[in-house]
């Protein structure tokens, strides 16, 4: 940043700079007089900057800390000490440079994000590479034709068109190994292409796109303020008193009023003002390095102090890749299979993709569809080869056909039931597995204080325990509806409590739990705006790491406001023998202002790595290749 650029963003610190440079010329060069009146001018601008600040504050009910900074400033130039004043000037200007150095340290993390949004796309009339023309990332329309060139940034979410792709997804999830998607497959915005040119057929504009939807959130959480930063002004009035009263007794027994602007020049409050912030800010940072975006550093107080959680089933619990396990069907089940995967063709629920993959492995091929239809948590319904096909829960088919049977399932089964021309037809059996490592994470959090933990689910009873018995949890609400998922949430103690989900039908509980957090990778972007966190790999292991980021985050937030305060105590109580002068008082809070940064900072390390006793592997690699939405 240039010179004039600085002085514009921070004018105060400039004219104290100027004015203690200038003192100090005029001073050494015999011109006392002079030297006194650059020093007045310079102090009198900073009283009236800093008062008209704290003036603001006062009128928007808010009491800050500036205040014993102002009383110093004041009462070293009044006793002849006009250099410490300009120095406690210099410091608390100095501070908000600091503070923004802290910052962008803080947040590399989440910037570089930022750094790599898509600016624009090749739109292709057809796959010869013949006829490119590129346009702007936001004039892509729904169904265009993109090619995407080697080394390039996917610039919206697109179906593969091409037969295969390798895709570099780590800026995303972390996850170092390169993702390799097939024809049909999903391929996420910002994501970046390897060594052969591809084709995709956009699914989303380009505000909608998962990419987007990240940086986005970035932005949220970059202008958060954590409530642990307004709880550093709430030790204002005691601060301010013991610092007042310290100074007074000071005065009173030694009969000297310097030594109560001695004792004032420790007790400025910098170190509260900016250290706790800027912890924050590293942890944020932190949690995006381990896959979570969070949205304020208020989210990492919050899941500091989690007692209890609720899970949604699919594609949270579990993988939310269904395979097609059995059929049991009226008609012919390749026929039955045929008209259930064409009507599905066009839905974002995670079954659609194992039935096409099944009706592939059978040489079947998709029928035309037309009236697709989705109801919201419950199926689909769509005119394929002029026959109506209704495909969904039990109680969606059975408004059709009330002669509809249940089927028995296996533990961690779900069935889709099936209606055509209003006629019941048929199910079609589907498993889940549960994500390898939730047993494991679920353990880790009741080790850490976190005992209730119950599933919140839209689909039936019997598949919900099958998949609550794997994962080990023994409180299960099953076929949910959105609003009694939020009921639920609202009833639920002990408080605080966090929601995983990542449906769109999840947003509403996302957004009534006290922490939400939507595991970003597969969900829907509806889940992803209302939750507070965002896990971007496709795994439960970063939310038990988040949570421990968050007790470290806290931990450390708590401990730099006790040792800013513990230090500066302890200097002013030194200060009261009169043996440090106003000057020095003035450069040792500067230097406790550093210490505590610097200890602020070690937020960006970050705790150690959540203990599962063994039962994790390393992460899963992460499949982006669906960005769907559960009716789960």
């Amino acid at each position: 940043m240039k010179l004039g650029q600085q002085i514009r963003r921070y004018p105060l610190l400039a004219v104290a700079v100027i004015a203690l440079l200038a003192t100090g010329v005029t001073a050494l060069a015999g011109m006392g007089t002079a030297s006194r009146w650059i020093a007045w001018t310079a102090i009198a601008v900073a009283v009236l900057w800093i008062g008209s600040g704290m003036v603001k504050d006062l009128l928007r009910g808010r009491y800050g800390l500036d205040i014993l900074a102002l009383v110093a400033i004041i009462a070293c130039l009044l006793v002849g000490e006009y250099l410490a004043s300009l120095i406690i000037v210099l410091m608390l200007s100095g501070g908000e440079a600091l503070e923004d150095f802290a910052q962008r340290r803080a947040t590399s993390e989440l910037s570089a994000l930022l750094d790599r949004s898509p600016l624009q796309a090749h739109l292709a009339a057809d796959e010869s590479g013949q006829d490119v023309t590129d346009v702007p990332v936001e004039q892509v329309e729904v169904g265009d034709l993109l090619l995407v060139r080697p080394g390039e940034l996917v610039p919206v979410d697109g179906l593969m068109r091409s037969e295969a792709g390798s895709f570099d997804e780590s800026s995303l999830t972390g996850e170092p190994v390169p993702v390799v998607h097939a024809r049909g497959s999903e391929v996420m915005s910002g994501s970046v292409n390897g060594s052969q040119a591809v084709y995709l057929q956009a699914l989303r504009h380009s505000g909608d796109s998962q990419y987007q939807q990240i940086i986005e959130l970035v932005r949220q959480a970059q202008d958060s303020k954590a409530p642990v930063v307004r709880l550093a002004d709430k030790f204002a009035i005691p601060f301010t008193l013991l610092s007042l009263l310290i100074a007074g007794i000071a005065w009173a027994v030694s009969g000297d009023p310097v030594r109560f602007a001695q004792v004032l020049v420790l007790a400025t409050p910098c170190p509260l003002l900016i250290a706790v912030p800027v912890a924050f800010l590293g942890g944020m940072s932190r949690a995006s390095k381990e896959g979570v975006v969070v949205k304020g550093g208020s989210v990492l107080e919050q899941l500091a102090r989690v007692r209890s959680a609720a899970f949604d089933k699919t594609g949270t619990l579990t993988a939310g890749r269904p395979t097609l396990v059995g059929i049991r069907s009226q008609l012919d089940p390749d026929d039955l299979l045929q008209l259930v995967a064409s009507a599905e063709q066009f839905s974002t629920h995670v079954m659609a993709a194992g039935l096409t993959a099944a009706l592939a492995d059978r040489g079947l091929p998709l029928l035309p569809a037309e009236d697709a239809q989705e109801v919201a948590t419950n199926g689909v319904s769509a005119l394929v080869d002029g026959r109506r096909v209704a495909v969904g829960k039990p109680s969606f088919i059975a408004a059709l056909d009330p002669s509809l049977q249940r089927v028995e399932l296996e533990p961690g089964q779900s069935a889709a039931y099936v209606a055509v021309d209003g006629k019941f037809a048929g199910a079609l059996l589907m498993a889940d597995a549960p994500r390898p490592e939730a047993s494991a994470v679920l353990r880790w959090m009741r080790d850490h204080g976190v005992e209730n933990q119950v599933m919140l689910t839209g689909d039936v009873e019997q598949t919900a325990h099958g998949v609550a018995a794997q994962v080990g949890i023994g409180k299960v609400e099953a076929e949910l509806r959105p609003g009694q998922k939020v009921q639920l949430l609202k009833d639920m103690q002990p408080r605080p409590v966090l929601m995983l989900g990542d449906g769109t039908n999840d947003a509403p509980a996302l957004a009534a739990a006290d922490i939400g957090m939507a595991m970003g990778s597969r969900g829907s972007t509806a889940a992803g705006q209302a939750a507070d966190a965002v896990v971007l790999r496709d795994s439960l292991e970063p939310v038990a790491q988040v949570m421990s980021i968050g007790r470290y985050t806290l931990s450390v937030a708590l401990s730099a406001i006790w040792i800013g305060i513990g230090l500066s105590v302890g200097l002013m109580l030194i200060a009261t023998t009169g043996v440090i002068p106003a000057v020095t008082g003035a450069l040792l809070q500067e230097v406790v202002d550093l210490v505590v940064i610097v200890y602020a900072l070690r937020t960006l390390r970050g705790p150690r790595p959540a203990n599962f006793h063994g039962a994790l592997s390393t992460p899963s690699t992460v499949a982006l290749a669906q960005h769907v939405r559960s009716r789960d």
